[in-house]
């Protein structure tokens, strides 16, 4: 990767949707190289898609809570089952296995304090092999992912 793959990557990561001629021209190249570039780029899994940033609160999500999970156990059946749980629950945005404590650092966006009680209290809770959640509350966000 050169420094024109890096600019492509930066001018990308600020606008997914630029043209390829306006992306060339951002970049010092013509438009066919600057293309295959990209293309190159995409099919090496260096850029790995392309996404809307979307109004968290318009879709009813505004309200973000991070947890702090610890499981009983930490064998294969266990872990397995508990991320992939996680991972099929809409209201979690972001889930990571962490080293040290906790065991998981989970993202979770919701509508309110009520709907957030809700997704605790029946479905996190109701998992097997939870030890126990620390619910944080978000106050402000200072930088979020664009």
């Amino acid at each position: 990767m050169d420094r024109i793959d890096r600019a492509i990557i930066r001018e990308l990561s600020l606008n997914g949707r630029i043209s390829n001629v306006d992306l060339a021209e951002k970049v010092n190249l013509t438009p066919g190289p600057c293309l295959r570039r990209v293309q190159r780029l995409e099919e090496s899994g260096t850029i790995r898609g392309y996404r809307a940033v979307v109004d968290a609160v318009a879709l009813g999500r505004g309200f973000e809570v991070i947890l702090d999970v610890d499981l009983k156990a930490f064998d294969r059946e266990t872990v397995y089952a508990f991320e992939a749980a996680m991972a099929g629950f809409e209201e979690v945005t972001e889930i990571h296995r962490m080293f040290g404590s906790p065991d998981y650092f989970v993202r979770v966006a919701v509508n309110d304090l009520e709907a957030y009680e809700a997704f605790l209290s029946e479905r996190v809770m109701a998992l097997p092999g939870i030890l126990k959640v620390h619910s944080r509350f978000t106050m402000k966000s200072v930088k979020s992912p664009s």
